[in-house]
């Protein structure tokens, strides 16, 4: 059997779709990289925003279109389904959530026989995933994903050394990804410290961590370990209004203790990638609201920002809070986010001109090579100046 795979959302389905490859794999299937070859596409889905099931239902009817192509939706909008994903044109099966065994089982074939754990080979994938933790015992008000995923759950250190190291014997770089990985239990910090002392040879990468969940442990292994731990952060934010941080269920930090924690770190790193999801209009929120995230935007150095305009997701509670806010004026608010943001990316992007980073390679193509900095930076080289090592100091052009 032909298999087609494609992945909606963030860095943990990235991770779920790799595991369930690997089973597809595992029991006699060939992965493919164009649908028109498949027999069976398997789509992971996402459920972060109402686009992002926009997205997905226009995608699985337009994969359809390829003859006889059967379906199977997995994942978050999966876990939600009240019966619009199953009646899209030829799918066969909605999965909820991701579990390998269940996606092969409706795909009519057996899992692989047990011992086959995760860990193998992500593909091509330049950097490794590492998923230590899944669910959310949060519920901020404009997520689903708590509903989709279920509790917070932790993975034994033991499991991700052992995954860890697997991973290093084909990747330059590992990305800590999960749901709400600042809950990692007992720690974040200790767990990345039992990483980087079993698996010392590859860079650690944080994806998405809430900045009052940054301990001490973690941030003295991001200051004084870069080789180790990447000096980047992707710390949500979502508004700088305590007012709108609160109709957001988001209790366990307001915008003066975000503010600290960040500028407490800038101090003390010299280099510091910092990127940031903000939202643009969530209901309630007022012009001095929206000034205050502005205002909290421009104080912090930020290198990057993912600027999200308000979507209505039935299933979450911010789809029955009063005082929405006009359709205009959140792409308007979004659109003052974005040029802050690219303000700040230019800005931080001509400071680090010209200096020296650590590189590793994510990418190649049409004679040049990518690479991604410690801070998140992109740095392009021609394939004529590349010895083939994954990982090497570059000059930030």
């Amino acid at each position: 059997m032909n298999v087609y795979f494609h992945t909606f959302g963030c860095r943990a389905n990235q991770y779920d779709t790799d595991q369930v490859r690997q089973a597809f794999f595992e029991a006699g299937a060939v992965a493919v990289e164009d649908p028109a070859q498949a027999d069976l596409a398997v789509v992971n889905s996402c459920t972060v925003t109402g686009e992002s099931e926009v997205k997905l239902r226009r995608f699985v009817r337009h994969i359809a279109k390829r003859g006889s192509l059967q379906t199977i939706v997995m994942g978050c909008a999966a876990a939600l389904d009240d019966g619009a994903i199953a009646a899209l044109p030829s799918v066969r099966a909605v999965v909820a959530n991701a579990n390998p065994a269940e996606v092969l089982r409706a795909a009519g074939m057996a899992p692989p026989a047990p011992g086959h754990g995760p860990g193998a080979p992500q593909g091509a994938r330049a950097r490794g995933l590492l998923k230590v933790q899944d669910g959310c015992d949060e519920h901020c008000t404009f997520c689903a994903t708590t509903i989709a995923r279920g509790n917070n759950r932790s993975r034994p250190v033991e499991e991700l050394v052992e995954e860890a190291r697997q991973l290093a014997a084909n990747h330059a770089e590992i990305v800590i990804t999960g749901v709400h990985i600042g809950t990692y239990g007992p720690s974040l910090g200790g767990l990345l410290e039992s990483l980087i002392a079993s698996v010392p040879s590859v860079r650690f990468r944080l994806s998405s961590v809430e900045a009052t969940e940054v301990d001490d442990t973690l941030a003295h292994l991001l200051i004084e370990a870069p080789r180790h731990l990447a000096a980047h952060l992707h710390a949500p934010l979502q508004s700088g209004s305590d007012r709108v941080l609160k109709r957001m269920g988001r209790h366990w930090y307001t915008a003066a203790s975000y503010r600290a924690r960040i500028e407490w770190l800038a101090e003390r790193m010299p280099v510091f990638g910092l990127g940031a999801d903000v939202i643009a209009g969530f209901p309630g929120e007022t012009d001095a609201d929206h000034h205050a995230s502005l205002t909290l935007v421009h104080a912090l150095p930020f290198t990057y920002l993912h600027v999200f305009p308000f979507s209505v997701r039935p299933d979450a509670a911010a789809a029955r809070l009063s005082d929405p806010v006009r359709p205009e004026t959140i792409r308007e608010r979004a659109r003052e986010l974005r040029e802050a943001g690219e303000t700040k990316a230019k800005a931080y992007r001509a400071r680090r001109r010209g200096h020296l980073a650590d590189g590793v390679v994510t990418g190649h193509g049409q004679g040049q090579i990518e690479t991604m900095t410690e801070d998140y930076l992109s740095v392009y080289l021609g394939t004529d100046r590349w010895d083939g090592r994954p990982r090497f100091e570059v000059t930030i052009d």
